[in-house]
């Protein structure tokens, strides 16, 4: 009968370790000490936090940051240096600024309000035919129920506010006038960017080199922004304070909120002023978009004028020109005096079809990336 103290010869394994190391421990001879779930916190912790921490960037829409808007004057005394210093510094910083001393008559701006309201209380189908339908121009309404961010109505003209029909209610005597009006100063804002920031104005003596385009929109009341329709390229965009209101800019640093001082005119810099200047100059995606307070029924017009171009343009930086009537003089004048060759401001984007560009920017309604990161190079 076979002892049960009886002990089997185990195999022997070639020693390894040296004469006197011991073998690494196996997991059965580890001692089996649960994890407490303190421990197991702390342990997950410690993973985690040597995990390589992934960027997200999350929309700040509903509570955008305040940001005070720098005021520029155009007043006699503002000295032409000073003007385009206080312009370039805003416009590279933050893509908009408020004007004042512009010269609108605040009496127009109202009255082209009242022209604008008395569009509004048209019938829809009146609406809808006395107005053309070459887009980007026309009547446009939203009529998506179940649409969670409502669009409303809106009116986009040209400078001359022109209609298919003689028998609109109001004459639009006064909306016709302060849309040339702005437009006027908005060429003159176009022609100050230019000279700030040193390259050759695109639009001087030439009124076929650009187009204005009044865009209309009538607000809802309620805190949340009231978005009309999609974004339309542009390069200065115009809107007159009329009353005091805040707005919505969604800007290069994102979503800010900006309150201007009533009668003066808020300046956005558009996509096309961001490309022109080979990015120096900041910009605003879209027209600002109003905040309307839900204390009262009073109706509001926004009334924007954006400065753009023609749908059959090209866009593409506008470097600063060198000395020199040909491309043998300009190398020259870059040659230093050391042999070496002097550096060409390097070009950031491609050139691209203005309408092309126009048409997917309005009808994607493109929010939080930016449109023109698939023409940089």
């Amino acid at each position: 009968m076979t002892s049960s103290t009886h002990k089997h010869q185990p195999h022997q394994l070639p020693n390894m370790y040296g004469a006197t190391a011991a073998p690494p421990p196996t997991p059965s001879a580890q001692p089996n000490i649960p994890l407490s779930t303190s421990d197991a916190a702390d342990a997950l912790s410690i993973l985690l936090h040597r995990l390589p921490s992934p960027t997200l960037t999350l929309p700040t829409r509903r509570s955008p940051p305040a940001t005070c808007a720098p005021t520029l004057s155009l007043n006699n005394s503002t000295t032409a240096p000073t003007l385009l210093h206080d312009l370039l510094s805003a416009s590279s910083q933050l893509g908009f600024f408020q004007l004042t001393d512009h010269s609108l008559p605040s009496q127009l701006a109202r009255s082209a309000e009242s022209d604008s309201l008395a569009l509004f209380d048209l019938p829809k189908d009146k609406k809808e035919s006395s107005f053309p339908k070459n887009w980007p121009f026309g009547y446009e309404a939203n009529d998506d129920d179940d649409d969670e961010e409502q669009h409303g109505e809106s009116f986009r003209l040209d400078s001359t506010c022109s209609t298919e029909s003689t028998e609109l209610p109001p004459a639009l005597d006064s909306l016709r006038e302060f849309t040339l009006a702005m437009e006027k100063l908005g060429v003159r804002i176009v022609e100050l960017l230019c000279s700030a920031v040193g390259f050759e104005n695109p639009l001087k003596e030439d009124p076929t080199r650009f187009c204005s385009l009044m865009w209309i929109t009538e607000g809802v009341p309620g805190n949340k922004p009231v978005l009309s329709g999609g974004f339309y390229p542009y390069i200065v965009g115009l809107q007159y304070q009329i009353r005091c209101q805040k707005y919505s800019l969604l800007a290069d640093s994102g979503w800010v909120s900006v309150s201007p001082e009533v009668d003066s005119v808020m300046v956005t810099l558009g996509d096309i002023a961001h490309v022109w200047s080979n990015g120096k100059l900041k910009k605003v995606r879209g027209r600002p978009v109003a905040h309307l307070g839900d204390t009262n029924n009073t109706r509001c017009i926004s009334m924007t004028l954006l400065v753009t171009l023609p749908t059959d343009s090209t866009i593409s930086p506008l470097l600063p020109k060198l000395v020199g009537s040909n491309e043998d003089e300009i190398e020259k004048d870059e040659e230093q005096s050391d042999g070496s060759s002097g550096e060409r401001e390097e070009r950031l984007f491609n050139s691209f079809s203005f309408e092309d560009y126009a048409w997917r920017v309005y009808h994607e309604r493109i929010l939080f990336k930016d449109p023109l990161d698939r023409y940089r190079i």
